[in-house]
């Protein structure tokens, strides 16, 4: 384990992270970098980035409070060292995506009103069933709900909204940039990690199972739901956009696709690197009930 783990440290991560990829930046963007101004004129397209920006701030809401709670609970220090530093990215992450509401013109004093009228209720689900297992010290449970579940799905959303940006919102495809780079090493902690742990404790696969697949469900119910509700904002955008580049995810330009197209592609794109990651670690992904 420590030769894997040594990857992990908090060396590696000072060079790789804030003196590397978010060297000289602001909020995880460069400094004088803002958001486009026909977006901002735009009231459909800039509630549609309210929207889809409250649900990161829940997101990794929930992230900081799992890792933070895996501290603890980790069974060696090479573990609680590298979940350390996971919680300072995650508390980045939910620094950066609030700065995002304010500068989308929200006020700190309307936030947590905010994050309640556009909070996605079926996130909040997704994030019950991993903190429970967190909050009952269960490590296995809790880093395979964190480090491969909320952060595989993190990490393709962000993939899908950092194709889209990329083609007219740099500012917003750079904070993205550096959140891609965080949870692309809290996906490869899990699997190094878990893996052995599950070969140890295989009484553990069923629960840790059925957990996934519940998290899934309100994963995939999110997904539907969230899409429905941006359909406006992806009609404008398309609109506006007439004639723009492509924004191309595994495939699909999103440009030009309908919400559902978007919604299809993400949810095959989650799910498929659910079936790899947890075949890696030992075990067998579990279709949600619903």
């Amino acid at each position: 384990m420590t030769n894997f783990l040594s990857g992990y440290s908090i060396q590696k991560w000072l060079e790789s992270c804030p003196q590397g990829y978010l060297e000289d930046t602001v909020y995880g963007h460069e400094k004088g970098q803002i958001e486009p101004e026909a977006m901002m004129d735009n009231e459909t397209l800039r509630e549609g980035q309210i929207r889809t920006t409250c649900n990161l701030v829940l997101g990794e809401r929930a992230a900081l409070a799992a890792s933070s709670g895996l501290v603890n609970c980790a069974p060696d220090y090479l573990s609680k060292t590298f979940l350390a530093t996971q919680t300072l990215d995650e508390a980045r992450h939910v620094e950066v995506f609030t700065q995002r509401l304010y500068d989308l013109g929200v006020s700190p004093a309307d936030l947590e009103s905010t994050l309640n009228e556009f909070g996605n209720p079926n996130l909040i689900k997704f994030a019950e069933v991993l903190l429970e297992k967190v909050d009952k010290k269960d490590f296995i449970a809790g880093v395979v709900g964190q480090n491969i579940v909320l952060e595989g799905m993190a990490f393709s959303v962000f993939e899908m909204l950092h194709a889209g940006a990329k083609v007219d919102n740099h500012k917003f495809a750079h904070v993205l940039s550096g959140t891609i780079a965080d949870e692309r090493r809290h996906v490869g902690f899990g699997e190094n990690r878990i893996g052995s742990l599950i070969k140890q404790h295989p009484e553990k696969k069923a629960e840790v199972e059925k957990m996934q697949a519940d998290m899934t469900g309100h994963m995939l119910a999110t997904f539907h739901s969230s899409f429905a509700a941006g359909a406006a904002a992806n009609d404008e955008a398309k609109r506006q956009g007439d004639g723009e580049e492509a924004a191309v995810y595994h495939g699909v330009d999103l440009a030009k696709a309908s919400t559902e197209e978007m919604e299809a592609v993400l949810s095959d794109t989650v799910l498929h690197e659910f079936k790899t990651r947890l075949g890696r670690i030992g075990l067998e992904y579990q279709s949600p009930a619903a």
